[in-house]
């Protein structure tokens, strides 16, 4: 993987773009497919939900677990055409693909969401709570209080919505994957609610592995340091879209494609049948204590 910084691949081009942000519109397009990733049946007959799986992180996981045999259900905001080209690529893979658009800000939207991918894929064994929304700010003063909310409706209201609403489906022995941040792990001054929210999602992955344990659904997370998705043009003022990822050790962002295995380790018993609780923590060469 080349150490090129996002500005030196997109001198220009580099501008921000809409919210909640299209992978079409970014200027240096991520790698988010796993098109040189090979499978080898570890999720053969299963069925995950992928909440913001439409582009980025939850692209390359939907690409990933499409290859190791798993049919796939993506819930997203409104991004219809990332939506579709990632049901595509799991459709390359010979799996099904459904896509269920709305804000999984909305409790009702998350059961629903659920149910229907309970309708169209029969059942459900892998839950991967990834959505998520930030705005970066200069000072806590500038969060207003709809932000705030807002901030915690989709980054673990959710989570605990979906999950709630999955659990009387789950099989035992089944996997709930939740995305969390390194800016759970140490905050940021810019993103103090979103931190707060990413802390209390490695908080809800522990206590909801002690929860399971009798019924050995295994729960963990995956806390990614820099990853370049549309959400870092779509809420980031340039100058910092054009530096991001360099202060890492590598110097740059990780692809989402690098990423993805993290998911499919977790998800895979045969890999991780003795893991609930952790946090991994993909950071480019960053060590944190603890």
């Amino acid at each position: 993987m080349p150490t090129k910084t996002i500005s030196d691949a997109m001198g220009e081009m580099n501008t921000p773009i809409p919210y909640p942000g299209h992978t079409a519109d970014m200027a240096e397009q991520p790698h988010d497919e796993m098109r040189r990733y090979v499978g080898r049946g570890l999720l053969k007959g299963r069925r995950a939900l992928i909440t913001g799986g439409d582009s980025g992180i939850g692209r390359a996981v939907a690409a990933a677990f499409a290859k190791e045999g798993a049919d796939i259900a993506i819930a997203y905001l409104e991004e219809h055409d990332d939506a579709t080209h990632t049901a595509t690529v799991v459709g390359a893979a010979g799996r099904t693909c459904a896509l269920f658009p709305g804000d999984l800000g909305e409790p009702a939207h998350c059961r629903e969401v659920v149910a229907r991918t309970l309708a169209e894929l029969g059942g459900l064994d892998i839950v991967v709570n990834n959505a998520a929304y930030q705005s970066p700010v200069e000072d806590l003063t500038d969060i207003t209080d709809e932000q705030w909310r807002r901030t915690f409706a989709v980054n673990i209201d959710s989570y605990f919505q979906v999950t709630k609403a999955a659990l009387a489906h789950l099989p035992d022995g089944s996997a709930i994957i939740n995305t969390a941040s390194v800016n759970g792990l140490r905050g940021n001054a810019s993103l103090m609610d979103y931190s707060a929210t990413k802390g209390a999602v490695i908080a809800f992955t522990y206590a909801l592995a002690q929860s399971l344990a009798k019924r050995r659904i295994r729960v963990n997370c995956v806390a990614p340091g820099p990853v370049w998705t549309p959400l870092i043009p779509a809420t980031m003022p340039q100058e910092k879209v054009e530096s991001f990822g360099e202060n890492a050790p590598f110097e740059r962002p990780a692809q989402p494609d690098e990423i993805a295995p993290s998911y499919v380790f977790f998800a895979a018993d045969q890999l991780s049948s003795y893991y609930s609780g952790e946090v991994l923590a993909p950071l480019g060469g960053e060590t944190m204590p603890g």
